[in-house]
This record gives structure tokens, sequence and C-alpha cells, in this order.
């Protein structure tokens, strides 16, 4: 056991459904002008069905970006092509635009149902921004 320790950071976590596997996912319409984008890095573990990672929104606007820890669960729907439902949480620091002045925690959440591959359709939600039936797709390569 003692000589293992050495290697650790170079011995490889297995990646696939079982163990604990890392997904980057692309959530909205990507190449729609103005459209808000979700990129999700996240880290499952299978067992579990806990998914935690970090989120980062980005629109073609002032203020758009945003970058921030989530979390959630993945749910077997146990129906036709084996789908999961993704469940997400999370949230991050919002300033208000002058003249207002403060800032407050603004929630992010996000539902997608994904099938094997992580590739599916979601949507998700933050701020005034409610975005539904969008592609999500799978950019771990």
């Amino acid at each position: 056991m003692a000589d293992d320790v050495g290697n650790l950071h170079s011995q490889s976590a297995e990646i696939g459904p079982i163990g604990l596997y890392l997904v980057k996912l692309e959530v909205g319409n990507v190449g729609t002008p103005g459209a808000p984008i979700v990129n999700l890095a996240l880290t499952v573990d299978a067992p579990s069905g806990n998914v935690s990672g970090i989120a980062e929104i980005s629109q073609a606007v002032v203020g758009g970006q945003r970058r921030f820890p989530v979390q959630g669960h993945i749910y077997q729907t146990g129906f036709g092509q084996a789908e999961l439902l993704v469940s997400l949480t999370g949230e991050f620091v919002y300033s208000v635009p002058p003249p207002a002045i403060g800032s407050f925690l603004a929630k992010f959440k996000a539902a997608l149902v994904v099938d094997k591959s992580w590739n599916g359709k979601g949507g998700f939600d933050y701020l005034n921004v409610h975005v539904e039936n969008v592609p999500v797709k799978n950019v771990s390569a």
C-alpha cells in the first residue's frame, strides 16, 4: 500500500459508467446571437448518482459571464433508451447595475435529459432568464 502512494498522480481513474468520472457538457443554442450558453464540467459518482462541478454561463451581453459551483443528482428513468435525468443547482453573487446598489446570491437550476453518452435536451434558470428545450452536447473529447 505504501508503495502505491508515490504513483497516485500517475494512475488513471476509470472513465465510464462505473466509478467516478468527468463529463463536460455544453447546454444551449450555440451559434444563436445573444443566447445564453451554460458550459458544465461535472464529476459524476456513478454508484451514488451524485454530481458536482463547475458551471459557466456565457452570454454576449455586459456582465454575461458567470462561473460558480453546482451540485445535483442523476436519476435513471428506466424508459426506452435508458435516459438519465440530471438535476443541478448552484448560486452565484449578482451585483445589481447602477443606479441601484448592492449584491445578492442568485439561484441557478438546470434539468437535463441525456442518454448514456450524455447528449440530449435540457433547460436552465437563473435571475430572470428561463431557457427550455435546448440541446445538451457532450464535449468531453
